[in-house]
């Protein structure tokens, strides 16, 4: 996490200078892509690495992943469809599943319009087109979901490259999302057939399900 927070800190001070007619807008990513990505979180609880899956228009997400979790490790796929209000935790060595329900809207994958803009950098290097990667950092924070979050996407394309999002269990939670590609398979947003037995469970206390309540 400290190269996380390191790297961000970096983000800040290569600000360039740029008008406000030059400044980017918030963006929204592509309807449907995959990815890989890694998650850690500033307590140390938390860690992971995986594959996604993203489908804004039939508001699903695929996560297939390995980690630690409060030193107990971990792999499993995740599957959210938001359109039926169910999360699967699949296991597939050991082939079981359980199905929650989800109760959590569909978040597309963003800038948030209200977000503030922090920077427009070059990851990497400037001195031709194809060592760089051109990208615009933002901040803000969401009522009810996060205090604060700064967040980079890339000026073409609007793919997700960095996440810090503040978080009452985690602290702050980083998020990095790679090798982005367009169009996503849809088969890997089916349960597989092990899980059609499954019975819907409600959440204890009546937590909301969301991404980051899958581990635990």
């Amino acid at each position: 996490m400290q190269a996380v927070f390191w790297m961000t800190a970096g983000l800040l001070c290569l600000a360039p200078g740029l008008s406000s007619a030059q400044r980017p807008r918030p963006c929204r990513s592509p309807l449907l892509y995959t990815g890989s990505f890694t998650v850690g979180t500033q307590n140390e609880k938390l860690w992971a690495v995986g594959n996604y899956a993203y489908d804004a228009v039939n508001q699903r997400i695929y996560l297939g992943e390995v980690g630690r979790y409060n030193n107990n490790s971990f792999i499993y796929d995740v599957l959210f469809l938001f359109d039926e209000g169910v999360l699967y935790e699949i296991n597939r060595q050991n082939q079981t599943c359980v199905k929650e329900a989800l109760h959590s809207d569909f978040h597309p994958m963003q800038v948030p319009k209200d977000a503030a803009f922090v920077s427009q950098v070059v990851l990497g290097s400037n001195s031709s087109l194809v060592q760089g990667l051109l990208v615009n950092n933002w901040r803000g924070y969401i009522p009810g979901i996060t205090d604060h979050y700064f967040v980079s996407f890339t000026e073409f394309g609007c793919f997700p490259v960095l996440m810090l999002i503040q978080t009452k269990d985690f602290g702050w939670v980083g998020l990095s999302y790679y090798n982005n590609i367009l169009g996503a398979d849809p088969n890997c947003f089916i349960p597989p057939p092990f899980c059609e037995d499954a019975t819907l469970v409600e959440n204890e206390d009546g937590k909301v399900t969301n991404f980051f309540s899958v581990f635990h």
